[in-house]
């Protein structure tokens, strides 16, 4: 069974309900539909104006320039709002995700913040009844039909929908400059043992092999290796409790990310990811594992993807598969201009949001509509291996495990960081599974 079989195979019975909100008129007695007790609707009284805050951590690069690219849609379609734009930097969102409960904690919500598709999402924000379902809002702007399939799943529980999705970013991309690789007469490795014999042949040069930054990108880098040797599926079973985080696979994964990070810049903890990548571009560093963020960073420095400026490959291992991640925006009970919020949500999920939105930040739209002339070589690149590789949700981004149990996972790598003692390591990741509750006793 492929990676994307899988994946169909384990939403298939959410897609069905989604389809069952979004199309019928008379639904079975008990399913819920847009209106009804527990589904919001829209008030009927609108808000003329005022400010509307948006939530986010985009503040670097192509990233930010994206967002006020889509900011631009909003303020032309909706010019009675004044944005208030409350980007926290750092972290791949760590950082803006305390602020965020810190003032959910308070009762002071944004009018709408950004948020990942999946177990992010769903177990801590819905789990927490902190959102409002969005059903009457995909019926109304028709997204059932230009939305993923896959992805609906992955923003909903129990019949309701909770998030607009914007893009889709593919997290297992490595990055490089082809004209450098050329001048150290290398070229980017297919397997992680190419890359380490690879490494070793830069290492020689005087070359950093992988610029890597700040501890977030470790976990980045670590999910990669993971899927990388384990592959599409063995990857997903870690996830699902049909596979052993004990296992002699693991393992050898795991020994596999040791020696790799025994290649990276000595500072790595002291850099942001787009300082890693610009490791890159000076030509300190020959490769970078980012996800396809990293696009529009590189994109920001006046670099062509069509001109050959820049280069990619998918991570050691993983050809055929796109591990995913998926950026979105949700409605807060609570919000103090709801009728700016859903505007915002409006623009967010529109054709025109996300056209202007994606080509510059580095990702592809999440509906399917998208113009793609808008988009350079590298996401038209990512389009068509969306359409077409197995997939894989990512760890980092929020897909494939709870806020809980990630940050099991990233208290583990930290100690393992400092220690470099592969046993304790995976004895660490195994008693996380467990206390999520996904591997049994």
């Amino acid at each position: 069974m492929t990676g994307r079989t899988r994946l169909l195979r384990i939403l298939a019975p959410a897609i069905g309900l989604m389809l069952v909100v979004a199309c019928t008129t008379t639904p079975p007695a008990g399913s819920p539909t847009p209106g009804a007790t527990g589904v919001a609707s829209p008030p009927a009284t609108p808000v003329a104006g005022g400010e509307v805050e948006i939530f986010s951590w985009w503040t670097a690069g192509g990233e930010a320039d994206g967002l006020n690219a889509m900011f631009g849609v909003f303020e032309s379609e909706y010019p009675q709002y004044e944005l208030v734009n409350a980007a926290v930097a750092g972290g791949a969102g760590t950082n803006a995700r305390a602020v965020l409960a810190t003032r959910l904690q308070q009762n002071d919500p944004p009018e709408s913040w950004q948020g990942h598709a999946g177990q992010e999402l769903i177990g801590t924000y819905v789990a927490a009844d902190q959102l409002e379902p969005l059903n009457f809002l995909f019926e109304e702007e028709g997204w059932m039909d230009v939305m993923p399939e896959a992805l609906i799943p992955q923003i909903s529980h129990d019949g309701n929908i909770y998030s607009v999705p914007v893009n889709i970013h593919r997290a297992n991309v490595m990055w490089f400059i082809p004209a450098k690789l050329t001048e150290w007469d290398v070229q980017a490795p297919t397997t992680w043992d190419e890359f380490l014999a690879t490494a070793e042949t830069l290492r020689e040069a005087g070359v950093t092999p992988l610029a890597m930054g700040e501890q977030w990108t470790s976990l980045h880098l670590l999910e990669t290796v993971l899927l990388g040797e384990l592959g599409a599926d063995g990857y997903a079973a870690l996830w699902d409790g049909s596979s052993d985080w004990s296992s002699a696979e693991v393992t050898s994964a795991l020994e596999t990310f040791d020696q790799v990070l025994g290649y990276t810049n000595a500072d790595s903890s002291t850099l942001s990811w787009d300082a890693a990548a610009q490791l890159v571009v000076d030509g300190e560093a020959a490769f970078t594992i980012m996800g396809d963020w990293a696009e529009g960073y590189f994109v920001s420095k006046d670099m062509d993807p069509g001109a050959g400026d820049f280069g990619w490959a998918p991570a050691p291992g993983s050809v055929g598969v796109f591990q995913w991640l998926s950026d979105s925006f949700v409605l807060p009970k609570g919000a103090g201009n709801r009728e700016g919020a859903l505007a915002w949500l409006r623009v967010a999920g529109s054709k025109a949001g996300q056209d202007a939105f994606n080509p510059v930040k580095g990702s592809i739209p999440a509906r399917s509509d998208g113009d793609r002339s808008l988009y350079d070589a590298y996401l038209q690149s990512a389009m068509d291996d969306w359409a077409r590789d197995d997939l894989a949700g990512s760890l980092t981004h929020g897909v494939v495990a709870s806020d809980a149990w990630k940050s099991e996972i990233d208290t583990a790598l930290g100690l393992f960081l400092g220690d470099r003692d592969v046993a304790a390591f995976q004895t660490a990741l195994v008693d996380a599974c467990a206390s999520a509750g996904a591997c049994g006793e």
